[in-house]
């Protein structure tokens, strides 16, 4: 495990909820990885497979390198990495104090919802995928296009396509779109347990799912988040509601290396299978603890996987007016 998880990510509560949730992924997941990738070292439960360690201290310096040119603006988003050791597969990034660097997961989860933040992080966002569009050189870098799949694509799209016999077919429709479409570095992980909100602007950690492929799907894991935190704190729907729309203007608006139009619809697309795959998939998300939560995120995204929308604006204004419980 990279040392920047546990030493940089709030306070020590949410770095022990954080550890926890991933420990839990990665048990559900070890199955599957041994099926897929038998003969490559790793060691599942620490989270630190050799691959996966090399790619994301490679990551962490390219999203830096690509967000800003110089290493003090660098340091803004990504914290600098003060040591590694390449052979073994281990690196260890900078310290940032709790206090000044709270987790985004536990702000919103605490009501601090803030859509000036959010546009910060779709900014962040935004900017790297636009200095990393259509780069060979960083597709060279990133085949991981097998372990992105067994880590990202299998247990959130494909699995709960068979959870959903009926609509496996589109499932594996999102995935095939997802894996074709090769244009940024990816970060893989992009959520609000990964983003530090400090005092010059989100921090980005937790990057060793990086894939040189779809922006899309970094966008729809973000959104994601925020959807559903409005079925579990109701109260807030309009708020978390305010956020999205806010981090989306803010991501699209560096959108060039391709039309908008194409990258929102795939993005509208992915975004109600994500959901779903919070509900029953193979990592379901730790806060939808009854099945009337769970229920209300079924009836709002099934019929959406079968007649997707055409722009995340659209999906958001649906979700903020759909208030049966």
């Amino acid at each position: 495990m990279a040392v920047a998880e546990l030493g940089a990510a709030g306070d020590p509560a949410d770095r022990r909820d954080g550890l926890a949730e991933r420990l839990r992924d990665d048990l559900l997941l070890a199955e599957d990885l041994v099926d897929q990738h038998r003969g490559v070292p790793f060691a599942i439960v620490e989270h630190d497979h050799d691959a996966a360690r090399r790619l994301a201290a490679e990551a962490a310096r390219k999203i830096a390198e690509a967000i800003h040119r110089d290493r003090a603006a660098a340091e803004r988003d990504q914290p600098a990495i003060v040591g590694d050791d390449p052979a073994g597969g281990a690196f260890a990034m900078a310290y940032l104090p709790p206090d000044g660097y709270p987790v985004w997961k536990a702000l919103l989860r605490d009501g601090v919802i803030e859509p000036a933040t959010a546009a910060r992080v779709g900014d962040v966002l935004g900017r790297l995928h636009a200095a990393t569009a259509d780069r060979p050189d960083l597709a060279a870098r990133f085949p991981t296009d097998a372990i992105f799949h067994a880590i990202r694509l299998e247990p959130y799209l494909v699995a709960t396509g068979r959870a959903h016999p009926d609509l496996a077919g589109r499932f594996d429709a999102l995935v095939a779109t997802t894996a074709a479409h090769r244009r940024v570095l990816v970060h893989g992980d992009f959520s609000p347990k990964n983003l530090l909100i400090g005092p010059a602007g989100p921090v980005v950690l937790d990057a060793e799912c990086a894939w040189f492929g779809d922006p899309a799907f970094d966008v729809a894991f973000v959104l994601n988040h925020l959807l559903l935190k409005g079925a579990w704190r109701a109260r807030w729907r309009g708020r978390y509601a305010d956020a999205y729309t806010a981090l989306v203007s803010a991501y699209f608006a560096h959108v060039v290396w391709e039309p908008v139009p194409a990258l929102a619809a795939r993005v509208a697309a992915l975004l109600p299978g994500l959901m779903l795959a919070r509900v029953d998939g193979k990592s379901p998300a730790e806060y939808l603890d009854t099945e009337a939560l769970r229920d209300e995120v079924r009836r709002f995204a099934r019929p959406l996987l079968h007649e997707p929308l055409a722009h995340p604006d659209a999906l958001a204004a649906r979700w903020r007016a759909d208030t049966r419980r």
